[in-house]
């Protein structure tokens, strides 16, 4: 079970695959105001993204989180977007797939960790992988530099693909547990927020609202409908090309393919009780009683 971090957290280790590589962190110059949007993946995070650039652009419709907020430790990710990064002259928005252990922290930027029960992901994860282009294959495979074995073809079959990442933590990515522990053990760090997926969906604005004061942005009243309404899945979808990464080309299907339903709880009509109870019995093990509750519900944390 996690153990709740009372100290400033230091990187241990560096975690690489066919899709990370926590290296990249290891010289980034940090600014001050610089937020990290930080999940295990399918979690919300180009939701939480898209809130993040709407709130310090003041709901400005130009604000392009497939432009402007990569993906950070993606070890295929573009010179030249790197190089854009540096210079941006706004406050940067950045994301991780990383756990804290193999991130370099700072003290001064604003961590948002975006989380989602488990068997929702994999639902998310299986439109993912199983739509990934052959440009994505080649990319994640063929570029030098990958560490370990290459990213394989996704089973068509959901619940196969469910049990055996549940039974292999997270294959064929990574670690979901140790994900999710690192960033609950870090939740009382000043500059760290959690954020639930399934609050975003009960009350979009209200969480809206928390991260902004979170990140010490103030938005006039008048802006707040517009800022609200550029981050609903409706409006996501209908600008998919200007929200996801890359325009959309890793996916067959293009960007609209990325953004997927939003929804949750679609395992209930797939899983047996007891393949859904083993998931809460490994959730309970791995992460204790409060942050297991708190990853199916998002209370408590």
């Amino acid at each position: 079970m996690p153990e709740l971090v009372t100290e400033w957290p230091r990187k241990t280790r560096e975690l690489q695959n066919h899709h990370m590589d926590s290296t990249l962190w290891n010289d980034f110059a940090f600014r001050d105001d610089d937020v990290i949007v930080a999940t295990y993946a399918k979690s919300g995070t180009t939701w939480t993204q898209q809130i993040v650039m709407q709130l310090i652009h003041n709901g400005s419709e130009a604000a392009s989180v497939g432009e402007s907020s990569p993906w950070w430790d993606m070890r295929i990710l573009p010179p030249e977007v790197r190089e854009q990064v540096l210079v941006q002259p706004h406050r940067r928005v950045l994301k991780t797939h990383l756990p804290v252990d193999a991130l370099v922290l700072s003290p001064k930027a604003r961590y948002l960790y975006v989380a989602r029960d488990g068997r929702d992901i994999v639902w998310s994860l299986h439109n993912h992988h199983a739509n990934h282009s052959e440009l994505a294959f080649e990319l994640l495979n063929d570029t030098p530099g990958r560490v370990g074995p290459p990213m394989p073809r996704a089973d068509p079959d959901i619940r196969r693909y469910f049990n055996h990442w549940l039974e292999n933590d997270g294959a064929p990515y990574w670690s979901f547990w140790e994900n999710v522990s690192t960033w609950w053990a870090a939740r009382h760090l000043p500059n760290v927020r959690l954020v639930h997926f399934a609050r975003l969906k009960a009350d979009l604005e209200g969480e809206m609202r928390d991260i902004a004061r979170f990140l010490g942005v103030e938005i006039a009243e008048d802006r707040w409908p517009a800022c609200v309404e550029h981050c609903t899945f409706d409006y996501m979808k209908s600008h998919a090309d200007h929200v996801v990464p890359g325009g959309g080309i890793f996916w067959e299907g293009g960007a609209t393919t990325f953004i997927n339903k939003g929804v949750n709880g679609r395992w209930r009509d797939v899983l047996s009780p007891e393949e859904s109870l083993a998931y809460e019995r490994v959730a309970a093990e791995r992460l204790g009683e409060a942050c297991a509750r708190w990853l199916m519900t998002g209370e408590g944390g």
